[in-house]
């Protein structure tokens, strides 16, 4: 049981690194620890007179805040937790493929595969968070980095769900048709969750001050060449020069109006879905989050973003990419190998986990 308990709770855990890993963001804390993995050289932040000193020393001219320094700290705990979370999870799956014999299935035989690619995309992960911090938070890395979370959230929960949700009572044969209308669904949100980076490490989410115009109308001066150029510096255009109010204005503009593609096209996509038996809890699911997301993007810029409220940003962008996973999940027709009666597939769980 050891492999559908881990799948529980790694889900979850990810959200919480998520959330934190924005908090971090949200906080400029990201550069609280200006080396990798450690902190000024040592595993914790300095926080102590003697510490601090250390730090100094050791980075001269560096501004030492112990709450930056902690916050993100923090944040590379939990990280780290999470890694020995996932290769457990491959580890344990891997065991039970090379155990599993024809005819039966044991907890994560099918599943290696899966988990083999999360560790892969976990070192790379953990790459881009040394260069977040090695390379002064340019937002394309920081851009990447929040991406790579939300990947490794969305393929957890993809892999718990796989283990605990029955989809004995769907009408396989109307949600099918649904199927890649839903595989595009997840494309567009993560598009629109990179978006939605961009405009968060760029400090653009206060370009502009009024809804659902942009200072006052809804094609604003806008600079697309120099606020989607990925390799540069924070703060600055590709020739150095500080980053105009007018690419800002484009970075938002942009984020605004992929909001409003992704609302039609989930929000038709929910209804479509909520007709069909045994899919409706998931796509009321989905719209609901769908409609909060919405909500909380424009009370961001209606009450110029709060922390809390940022934070909360991010964590309904999370909470919203699993339910449209898990409306996927739901609108699939499962494979033979998975067709069992729930009482069968407890019990084999039970003998083999």
């Amino acid at each position: 049981m050891m492999y559908r308990k881990l799948l529980l709770i790694a889900p979850l855990f990810t959200l919480i690194v998520v959330v934190v890993g924005a908090y971090t963001r949200l906080t400029d804390s990201g550069l609280g620890c200006p080396d990798w993995p450690g902190c000024y050289g040592q595993l914790t932040a300095p926080d102590t007179a003697a510490e601090i000193a250390r730090a100094g020393e050791r980075f001269p001219g560096a501004e030492i805040d112990p709450m930056k320094g902690w916050i993100e700290m923090i944040h590379r705990y939990l990280a780290g937790a999470l890694g020995l979370l996932i290769l457990s999870i491959a580890l344990i799956a891997w065991r039970n493929r090379l155990r599993s014999v024809p005819g039966e299935r044991l907890p994560g035989s099918d599943a290696h595969w899966l988990g083999t690619g999360l560790l892969l995309l976990l070192l790379v992960q953990a790459m881009l968070g040394k260069f977040t911090v090695t390379l002064l938070l340019k937002p394309g890395i920081v851009t990447l980095h929040l991406l790579g979370g939300m990947l490794i959230l969305a393929v957890l929960f993809r892999m718990a769900i796989g283990e605990y949700v029955d989809r004995s009572g769907v009408a396989a044969d109307r949600a099918a048709r649904l199927v890649p209308w839903a595989a595009a669904g997840i494309a567009l949100l993560i598009v629109q969750i990179v978006l939605g980076g961009w405009v968060s490490t760029n400090y653009a989410a206060l370009a502009c001050l009024d809804f659902p115009t942009c200072h006052g109308t809804f094609l604003p001066a806008m600079d697309f060449q120099h606020g989607f150029h990925v390799m540069r510096e924070l703060g600055e255009a590709p020739d150095g020069s500080p980053l105009s109010h007018e690419s800002l204005n484009a970075i938002q503009w942009t984020h605004r109006l992929g909001a409003l593609v992704i609302t039609a096209y989930l929000g038709v996509l929910g209804v479509l879905a909520w007709r069909i038996p045994g899919v409706s809890l998931a796509a009321t699911a989905m719209l609901v989050l769908l409609a909060a997301q919405v909500t909380i993007g424009i009370l961001n810029v209606v009450w110029l973003l709060p922390l809390w409220l940022a934070t909360l940003h991010n964590f309904g962008a999370a909470l919203l990419l699993c339910s449209v996973v898990m409306l996927k999940f739901m609108l699939t027709r499962p494979a033979a190998a998975d067709v069992r009666t729930p009482a069968s597939k407890g019990s084999t769980q039970a003998l083999h986990a």
